[in-house]
């Protein structure tokens, strides 16, 4: 088959239903936006506004449009290498804690960009960071497992403990409880600020990604073997493992659940998205993404084989599940049929995908740098925010649906803010 021609045009295999292709075009110059001082044109991240050697009649040479606009409201530039991770303060959602290659993970006011405090004393690049349920405390990690929380009032440090290399941490939903999986395969439980600890053993294999379930007493961990494990978090002990034919093939990427815990989601290098019955543990379906358009011939050192679901979610309002791919689909399954009701087309991979609390709509963020908007019934995209002059690694949304909090390779966080017509 031919590769489709045009920047548009997909091709599909034979038995797959086109619902809706989303034509994502380059901004034309009516949508650049004015303001140019902002933009950091450099990959490299120089620091000096050279703008004077701009011309900002047109926008020629610059790649897509991609640093030529910039729809956000505040940029956060205190990082001084790719900021890998953000999370809101789930209580007031005023701040942001993000964290970088430079080995620094900052809080600050997502109204202003002020700075609050630093949590320094990391060696490696911050790849976790994120407020316990209450907002009191914030923890950061890093690449080489040094993990430290801070209280958010006061400022200060008042725990740090060192694990093997870093894979994933996440606070407890109701609780000053702390949980972060390891290269080495285990999983770590504390109390916050005592420090006791609980680990859970699982194969000799990267514990890749997990989850707390929503009555926090199960936690789902996915390991780079390709097996799941669900866990109960007081006794230790693993309640359901899904490994062989009931697990993937290759690592596990991703995990979410539903909001009542009942369903659980596991996304993979094998491009496999499964959905499992938390109670039982058994396979309930399985989503294949094999038969996709056909990859662009393999150039610029890039592999055409590499494909993989990067990021998965339920929605709250629908059954309706959203799983994002390396090659650029969003797709949208029909929990109810279990079947896919849309697939969305971005021009390049999907880092990350999340739900609005209390709507359809869906939020990916791209290695093209642009955030989207999409309503899962219609497939259609709602709206797109750029403003980064690299891809986006991370992002946030508050509870609202009101605010996006982004970060990027560019080494700045942005603040945009989402104006919905329909609301």
């Amino acid at each position: 088959m031919e590769p489709a021609e045009g920047p548009g045009a997909l091709g599909f295999h034979g038995d797959e239903e086109i619902i809706e292709v989303v034509e994502l075009g380059p901004p034309g110059p009516d949508d650049l936006a004015d303001e140019m001082e902002d933009v950091d044109f450099d990959d490299e991240g120089a620091e000096e506004p050279d703008a004077e050697a701009w011309e900002t009649e047109d926008d020629e040479g610059v790649e897509d449009g991609m640093e030529a606009q910039d729809d956000s409201e505040v940029t956060f530039s205190l990082h001084s290498a790719s900021v890998f991770c953000v999370s809101l303060d789930p209580k007031t959602n005023t701040l942001a804690v993000t964290g970088g290659e430079d080995d620094k993970a900052f809080v600050w006011r997502v109204s202003d960009g002020e700075l609050l405090f630093e949590c320094s004393g990391h060696k490696d690049s911050v790849t976790c960071a994120g407020f316990s349920h209450d907002s009191v405390f914030v923890a950061t990690g890093d690449m080489s497992g040094l993990i430290k929380v801070w209280r958010v009032d006061t400022k200060e440090e008042v725990w740090s403990f060192e694990v093997g290399d870093l894979e994933w941490m996440e606070w407890h939903p109701q609780a000053h409880v702390l949980l972060a999986g390891t290269a080495d395969g285990n999983s770590w439980m504390w109390k916050i600020p005592s420090g006791d600890c609980k680990t859970f053993q699982g194969p000799a294999c990267p514990a890749t990604c997990g989850r707390i379930l929503p009555d926090g007493k199960r936690a789902v961990v996915g390991y780079e073997d390709g097996t799941m494990r669900i866990w109960d978090l007081k006794q230790g002990t693993s309640l359901h493992v899904l490994k062989g034919q009931d697990g993937h093939q290759d690592p596990l990427t991703c995990v979410a659940s539903n909001q009542d815990g009942s369903l659980i989601m596991t996304g993979s290098v094998d491009c496999h998205a499964k959905l499992v019955n938390s109670a039982t543990g058994k396979v309930v379906c399985v989503f294949k993404m094999e038969s996709m358009a056909p990859k662009a011939p393999a150039g610029k050192g890039e592999e055409a084989e590499s494909n993989s679901v990067e990021s998965l979610g339920f929605c709250n309002v629908m059954p309706l599940a959203a799983v994002g791919y390396l090659d650029g689909t969003l797709a949208i399954y029909d929990l109810s049929t279990q079947s896919l009701r849309h697939k969305c087309q971005h021009e390049s991979g999907i880092v990350q995908l999340l739900w609005e609390e209390s709507s359809a709509v869906v939020y990916t963020c791209s290695l093209d740098g642009a955030v989207r908007l999409w309503d899962a019934r219609s497939g259609k995209m709602i709206s797109e925010y750029r403003g980064h002059s690299a891809e986006i690694l991370d992002f946030a949304v508050n509870k609202d649906a009101s605010i996006v909090v982004t970060t990027s390779g560019d080494h700045q966080a942005k603040v945009f803010c989402v104006q919905r017509p329909d609301r």
